[in-house]
């Protein structure tokens, strides 16, 4: 960590078709060695099949995806006296934008499906992902 002054905030550009900065944060964590036209090419893939198969806007479904899966609090280890307790805290909105994105990117690569167009469109739909947010205020509830 800097001594200084904590770093700068990157801008980041929003994507070209929707002009959304989520989106492009979503795409931005998927891609791979800079492979940004790759990326694009998954994400508006799945979009496309999203559009087609439900009939929603998949704008509306990627949000609703997302505000599932982020988490509302987490535990975070508080050093009192020689203990150690596990004190719920709540989550900030960047963090837990970062959170639910990284859940749906990693429980999408686990999925098998020959695409990662085909395992993000029916990631969206399922709701594996919020079973980790179910564990997570469980584990709260018990403390």
């Amino acid at each position: 960590m800097a001594r200084r002054r904590s770093a700068d905030r990157r801008e980041i550009v929003p994507d070209a078709k929707f002009n959304d900065l989520i989106v492009a944060k979503f795409m931005n964590c998927l891609m791979y060695e800079g492979k940004k036209s790759v990326a694009e090419g998954i994400v508006y893939g799945a979009f496309d099949t999203i559009q087609s198969k439900t009939k929603q806007d998949p704008l509306n479904v990627f949000h609703e995806a997302l505000r599932n899966v982020s988490p509302a609090l987490e535990v975070r280890s508080r050093r009192v006296g020689g203990a150690t307790y596990q004190v719920p805290v709540e989550v900030r909105l960047d963090r837990a934008r970062a959170l639910a994105i990284r859940w749906i990117i990693t429980a999408s690569r686990g999925r098998n499906e020959p695409t990662m167009m085909g395992r993000l469109r029916s990631e969206e739909h399922t709701s594996e992902l919020q079973s980790r947010l179910h564990l997570v205020c469980r584990l709260l509830l018990e403390k």
